[in-house]
């Protein structure tokens, strides 16, 4: 190149007002994926695009991508997802995709090609909050979607999946036959996102390398007593399924912080559900995370049996039904490396930190090469109109972000690697 280029992360906290302007409020962010307003941050995303002549094209999933052409066409791969959660906040997602949309700038602005190409994507519905499935874009992408579980999916308002992505220009049975991955020829994927927790906030850092993603088990546990009378049936004699589930979920957390994982039970619906009347079922959903997949298994042997004892010390029974599952996934330990480095340059975190939720890179990262870079988040809030990060602590994490995508899309230790073979 003629000219270094220049990240300048007041660009995107410009970028990020906007899209909060355009689609955000005083009930948070209103990006949810398939909606017109999800379409509203899109349209933004591809204004400015075009203001440095590139443009914005959608693939057989739904996903938005966008390339720079370099020398080489080699692919470093830059994004993250704007779609949110109902009533959302207005950085989660929405960072990483505004600060590779600020990386192509800098390149842009640099009199010349990058000496490899770099891409920008837009992952579509990695929330999963309409339909309940998440990763669906990414997922498509790297071959892992299911697609016969996706026919079926319906929302809140029985609208079928295949019919709402349809009104997107999105069929279902051409992700497998036609999508062409724009993950194809490329050699690293990079993500930028708010940490979703409390961690760098508590140790007072701005920015973050991230090892990988902790694996994740999801099951309902359903609990089957005898509905009785609240009046005429005597403690002993009750089978409540209630009770039973509730002993269970505070074993969840005892399990859970033995095992320095995360353990969460976050649903419980009780039938019949009357004030006056013994639980006669009770269902109980948990979610289990650690970074570690023998703990992760461990915790699930664990709750499984406390909840059977549980059941049988209530005059109940117990059944498991299975909801979802990840195994803990480990980032490439070069990028990592690159990455921790430059935060760590940067008054960072020496060491890298797993992530606790699940992200886009999680699926990439089983076909790719993949490093995350994580910002703070206050009080650890996300997925709430509280979400929020200071001003400085960003512009520290996209300074750091673009430094990396930037000294990738060089080309430089890759040239060295080839002379070196």
């Amino acid at each position: 190149m003629t000219s270094s280029p220049a990240i300048d992360p007041g660009r995107v906290l410009a970028d990020l007002d906007e899209l909060a302007r355009r689609t955000g409020g005083p009930g948070g962010a209103r990006r949810l994926a398939w909606t017109d307003s999800w379409r509203a941050a899109r349209r933004l995303l591809v204004e400015r695009l075009g203001e440095i002549g590139l443009a914005g094209d959608e693939d057989e999933a739904g996903n938005l991508w966008a390339t720079l052409p370099g020398v080489s066409a080699e692919r470093l791969v830059l994004g993250s997802h704007l779609d949110s959660v109902p009533a959302g906040g207005p950085l989660d997602g929405a960072l990483g995709v505004l600060a590779a949309l600020e990386v192509l700038r800098a390149l842009v602005e640099a009199d010349g090609f990058p000496a490899l190409t770099v891409a920008l994507v837009d992952w579509a519905d990695e929330e999963g909050a309409r339909f309940g499935h998440s990763l669906f874009g990414s997922s498509a992408a790297t071959g892992a979607l299911d697609l016969a579980a996706v026919r079926e999916l319906v929302d809140a308002e029985g609208d079928a999946l295949p019919r709402v992505l349809a009104d997107h220009g999105v069929e279902v049975e051409r992700i497998a036959t036609d999508l062409e991955s724009g993950l194809d020829g490329a050699f690293a994927y990079l993500e930028l996102h708010i940490e979703q927790g409390p961690v760098l906030e508590a140790e007072g850092l701005p920015v973050a390398a991230v090892s990988g993603t902790v694996g994740v088990e999801r099951f309902l546990l359903r609990f089957r007593g005898a509905a009785a009378h609240a009046g005429s049936t005597p403690m002993n004699m009750r089978a409540d399924a209630l009770l039973a589930a509730a002993a269970t979920a505070l074993e969840v957390e005892t399990i859970a912080c033995r095992h320095d994982g995360r353990g969460t039970t976050g649903t419980l619906t009780v039938a019949p559900g009357a004030l006056t009347v013994v639980a006669g079922s009770a269902e109980l959903g948990v979610d289990l995370r650690h970074e570690d997949a023998a703990e992760l298994a461990r915790m699930r042997a664990e709750v499984l049996r406390a909840a059977e004892e549980f059941a049988a010390g209530r005059g109940c029974l117990v059944e498991e039904a299975p909801v979802w599952r990840a195994a803990p996934t480990a980032f490439d330990p070069d990028l990592v490396e690159r990455a921790r480095a430059a935060a760590e340059a940067a008054g960072g975190r020496a060491d890298p930190m797993p992530s606790g939720a699940l992200h886009d890179a999680t699926v990439v990262a089983r076909v790719l090469p993949t490093a995350m870079i994580f910002s703070p988040s206050r009080g650890g809030i996300s997925h709430s109109p509280e979400e929020h990060t200071d001003a400085e602590d960003l512009r520290a994490a996209i300074a750091v972000f673009g430094e990396v995508a930037i000294d990738l899309a060089s080309g430089r230790e890759r040239a060295e690697d080839g002379a070196r073979r």
